[in-house]
């Protein structure tokens, strides 16, 4: 889901199973600032949510492996516990420490990075990819948009003239 929907990583793991739109894949979160933005992913986030919710209809969407222990019930924010499993809302710490362990050493912001990256490689506007990513400042989106040189040809080609093409 950070992939697809190139969301910074606190705002998807700030994710509530009744923030999803399952249907048309997508999810209201609070983006940075408050404001409030939707967010989308594709067919592999689409494939995976039915498994990961199993069942549960609301409360945290990632969940921490094991219920909290006596302490840290006492000081959890009730809405950080799922109300069907008694198990905690996931941190972006022990995210983090899994995507490090199973993600061949990937961090959890290299996945929004990498998603803006691949968007602008593929020739997708700076306006869109500034809009998916929930950034304000289109110099921010700027970075991810390098066209290659075959796309410089191509733009080049849009400028001659109908008969000198080819």
């Amino acid at each position: 889901m950070l992939y697809e929907s190139a969301s910074r990583a606190s705002a998807v793991l700030a994710l509530n199973i009744e923030d999803l739109d399952l249907p048309n894949r997508q999810a209201r979160i609070v983006a940075k600032g408050g404001d409030i933005m939707w967010i989308t992913w594709g067919t592999d986030t689409a494939h995976l949510l039915p498994r990961l919710i199993a069942g549960r209809e609301r409360g945290p969407l990632f969940l921490s492996e094991y219920r909290p222990g006596p302490h840290r019930l006492a000081t959890t924010n009730p809405n950080d516990i799922c109300p069907e499993t008694g198990r905690a809302r996931l941190g972006y710490d022990r995210a983090r420490i899994l995507l490090a362990q199973y993600g061949d050493g990937l961090r959890l912001h290299e996945l929004r990075h990498s998603s803006a990256t691949h968007l602008g490689e593929a020739n997708v506007s700076a306006n869109v990819i500034m809009t998916k990513t929930g950034h304000k400042s289109l110099r921010s989106v700027q970075r991810y948009v390098k066209p290659g040189l075959a796309v410089v040809h191509e733009a080049t080609e849009t400028l001659s003239g109908p008969r000198r093409r080819g």
